[in-house]
């Protein structure tokens, strides 16, 4: 996950051939919009790497078909709008966009930004097919330092429960 200036920076070519040989499955490149997919996704798929695509609460329907078009691995549901940690995520918002964007893609939706606790990955777990969890464990890591890997064990357990014991709804 990134920014396409590193990514393209060296040429197209080699950023996929690189990822491919790392054993990359998939690349979200967070500022580069479907109507600039020539700059990155052809070399992507040509090397086997998908291209995971950005959808958000304002995505609507008019929009949601440019999204998806060249879209692989999993489509990636920002849950609200804003900085990444700073704003929770409404689930009945999420359902609804969720369910939405279910209807117009086979693509598993992976749902993230917003999401800090067991309670919020299980409610989304149940419309979702994955739950993103980033910022709280970068924040245990800052608030402990060395000393972090044991609450990062901790959360990253109990978020996994939370999920797994989620029942999921039908989209």
């Amino acid at each position: 996950m990134g920014y396409a200036n590193p990514m393209i920076r060296r040429g197209p070519e080699w950023f996929a051939a690189e990822c491919a040989g790392c054993g990359v499955d998939g690349v979200i490149c967070v500022d580069l919009p479907p109507e600039e997919d020539q700059e990155l996704g052809p070399y992507l798929r040509d090397a086997g790497v998908a291209l995971i695509r950005l959808a958000t609460p304002t995505t609507d329907a008019k929009r949601l078909p440019a999204v998806l078009e060249g879209s692989s691995g999993f489509l990636y549901y920002v849950s609200v709008a804003g900085i990444t940690g700073k704003q929770q995520a409404a689930i009945d918002s999420i359902e609804a966009n969720v369910g939405r964007i279910k209807q117009s893609t086979g693509l598993p939706v992976a749902v993230g930004f917003g999401v800090r606790t067991p309670e919020q990955a299980a409610a989304i777990a149940k419309v979702a097919d994955g739950v993103v969890v980033g910022s709280a464990l970068v924040e245990l890591v800052g608030q402990h330092g060395d000393g972090a890997a044991a609450h990062l064990q901790s959360l990253t357990s109990a978020l996994a429960r939370a999920v797994h014991s989620a029942q999921r709804q039908p989209a």
